[in-house]
Parts: C-alpha cells; structure tokens; sequence
C-alpha cells in the first residue's frame, strides 16, 4: 500500500517545476504557491488567450497536488467564476490529463489522453489554455451540462455569458 505522506522526491519535483516556471515564465499563466512552506497548493493566474471569447480575462485557480504527486494528477479549480461546458459549476476542471491514469470506465478517453507522470504544471496548464481556446468545447461529456445546452441551443447567449465574466474578471484583478 502506498503511502499518504509526500515523499522528497514528489517535494523536490514540485519545487523544480516551480523554479522553472519562476525562471522561465510561460506566456499565458504564472504560478506560485498559496503558503510558501506548503509545495502541493499552487496559485494559478491564467490570462485569457488572445482571439477568444477569454481574451482580456485574469482568471484565478488553485491547483492542489495529492501526496502520491506525480503517480496521480493534481486537481484543479477555478477561484474566479467560469462558465464553459468542461468546468464544472464549483470551479473545478475537466479535462483528460487530470483524470487519474488507466482506462476510462465510460469510454469516451484512451487511457494515452489521461494522466501520465511525465505531465508537468506546465503541460497541465497549457491544457487549460487550449481549453479556452477552443472554438468548440467538448459537448459529449459536458462537466457543466447547463453551459453545454447554452452552447448547443443559444450560442448569441453562452458567448455574452462568458464575455459579462470575463470583463468582472478583470474589473477584480485590478480591485
């Protein structure tokens, strides 16, 4: 049975990835931690892609790394409110690379499009971003079934959703 305590090789792969990123900034996000003695809670700042519906929004996340990092995915979860068919209400992302490694019971992912432990917060993240920057999320196994409808059957509307968010995100990252 493996153990619930991070070990210093997870520590150490995490603080790397975040020397790295401090280093060498990623055009699109910033990443830090929340407390600074604690390595598996990450604060995220995505900057909304430029030509899409996100464009000119900051949006703030939380990305929270199990013990057992990098053998499972992290988590994450948006602060700042999102509306899009593969967000969930509460803030938390869906997307393949996040979901735990193996087959996936429902068959609508190859266990290749799940998490690896060769991802990175990087690769993480720029998933995230071609997430938003998608002309057309994924609608056959929505996270946000209510968002994915608006898509479906008012586009005029879930676009002026998303745009009434994305200028209070950036009202609130100046505030």
């Amino acid at each position: 049975m493996a153990s619930k305590t991070p070990s210093s090789s997870n520590t150490l792969l995490l603080r790397r990835q975040l020397a790295e990123l401090t280093k060498h900034p990623v055009e699109g996000f910033s990443a830090g931690l929340v407390e600074d003695n604690n390595l598996f809670e990450w604060e995220i700042l995505i900057i909304g892609p430029p030509d899409t519906l996100y464009e000119g929004g900051f949006f703030k996340a939380r990305l929270s790394f199990p013990p057992e990092f990098p053998l499972l995915p992290p988590k994450m979860r948006f602060i700042t409110p999102m509306w899009h068919p593969n967000i969930y209400s509460d803030g938390q992302v869906c997307i393949s690379i996040l979901h735990p490694p193996g087959e996936d019971q429902y068959g609508y992912e190859d266990s290749g499009e799940r998490w690896l432990p060769i991802h990175s917060v990087e690769s993480i993240l720029l998933s995230v971003i071609s997430l938003l920057s998608s002309e057309k999320p994924n609608l056959d196994s929505p996270a946000n079934v209510d968002a994915a409808k608006e898509v479906r059957e008012d586009l005029a509307g879930y676009r002026k959703k998303v745009r009434k968010l994305v200028r209070r995100s950036a009202e609130e990252a100046f505030d």
